[in-house]
């Protein structure tokens, strides 16, 4: 199945907001784990969550968008701006 590559990116000082989220979005992607291959946070200069990362199998981008759409962080409206690409894992451990 083609990997996808999924960047949110978080608004300005919504530290807040994806913290009061968080519970939600982690057992939200728990439920998910079949289909996630490598996720976390992506970190600002502070070392402060700043965006989320997904390495996700998928049939096709709409798949993708379908899955962003559901997550409670994107519910919350978190997100500034979103990301997806397909993504060959070619070095390193192979997702």
């Amino acid at each position: 199945m083609p990997l996808y590559m999924l960047a949110c990116f978080d608004k300005a000082d919504s530290l807040d907001l994806r913290m009061a989220t968080r519970e939600a979005h982690l057992a939200w992607a728990r439920d998910r784990h079949g289909r996630i291959r490598m996720a976390g946070p992506m970190l600002d200069e502070n070392d402060q969550m700043a965006g989320s990362l997904f390495f996700l199998e998928a049939e096709s981008e709409a798949e993708v968008r379908a899955f962003n759409a559901d997550d409670p962080y994107t519910r919350a409206g978190l997100f500034d701006r979103v990301e997806i690409k397909r993504f060959r894992s070619t070095l390193g451990q192979p997702l």
